[in-house]
C-alpha cells in the first residue's frame, strides 16, 4: 500500500521566516502590508510556490489603509485550490502562511484554507487544529466572515470565532489590552466568555 502524506501546516510572522528555511516548504502564502518591500528571505528557500497578498490587518476602515476585502479571501481560496491540485499525494508538502506577526491575517487565512480542504469538519474542530498550529491565533474577523460566506458555512465559522476569542482572552488576558489598542473592540465584543 502506498503511503499518503498529509501536508504540514505552519503559521508564522516575518521574523520567524528564516527559521522555516530548512523545513522543505513547498507552498507559501504571504499576507503583508501594501507598502512592505519584497521579503528577501524567500530567496534562501528551496523551490516553492508563493502567492503574496497585500492589505492591512484592520477590521474597520481607516485612512490610507487597505481593508481586507472579499476578493482577498477569494484569492486565499484560489491559492488553497491550487495547493490541493499541485500536491503530489505520494510526497510530503509543507504549506506556510505568514503575515507580519503570525497572529491575525495569517491565522484567518489558515482557518479558511483548512475549512476549504475539510468542508465537513466542524468549525470547533478547525479552531482546535488552528490553535495546535499557532497557539496565539487571533484570526481577523473580517476575513473569517468572508470565508464563512464564500465557503457556505452559514455563520458556523463566525460563531466559533467568538468562542475562540473567549478562550484566547481567558488564556491570554493581555489580548484585551492589545486588541483595544489596535482598535479591535468589535472583536472583543464578539468574544463568548461563558
Amino acid at each position: 500500500m502506498d503511503v499518503i502524506f498529509t501536508p504540514e501546516l505552519t503559521v508564522c510572522g516575518i521574523e520567524e521566516l528564516p527559521s522555516q528555511r530548512d523545513r522543505k516548504v513547498t507552498h507559501v502564502l504571504s499576507i503583508v502590508d501594501p507598502d512592505l518591500p519584497e521579503l528577501e528571505t524567500f530567496a534562501t528557500y528551496g523551490r516553492h510556490h508563493r502567492t503574496t497578498l497585500r492589505f492591512h490587518d484592520i477590521i474597520a476602515a481607516l485612512p490610507d489603509q487597505v481593508m481586507p476585502r472579499p476578493d482577498h479571501v477569494e484569492a486565499i481560496l484560489e491559492f488553497g485550490a491550487d495547493f490541493q491540485a499541485r500536491q503530489d499525494r505520494a510526497a510530503p508538502s509543507h504549506l506556510l502562511v505568514h503575515c507580519h506577526m503570525g497572529v491575525s491575517r495569517s491565522t484567518a487565512a489558515m482557518l479558511a484554507l483548512m475549512a476549504q480542504a475539510s468542508p465537513d469538519e466542524p468549525a470547533e474542530d478547525l479552531f482546535t487544529r488552528l490553535v495546535a498550529i499557532r497557539p496565539q491565533a487571533w484570526p481577523n474577523s473580517q476575513m473569517v466572515g468572508f470565508a464563512d460566506a464564500q465557503l457556505g458555512r452559514g455563520g458556523e465559522l463566525t460563531a466559533a470565532l467568538g468562542r475562540h476569542y473567549g478562550r484566547q482572552i481567558r488564556s491570554r488576558p493581555q489580548y484585551t489590552e492589545w486588541m483595544t489598542k489596535l482598535g479591535r473592540e468589535a472583536e472583543l465584543r464578539m468574544a463568548v466568555l461563558d
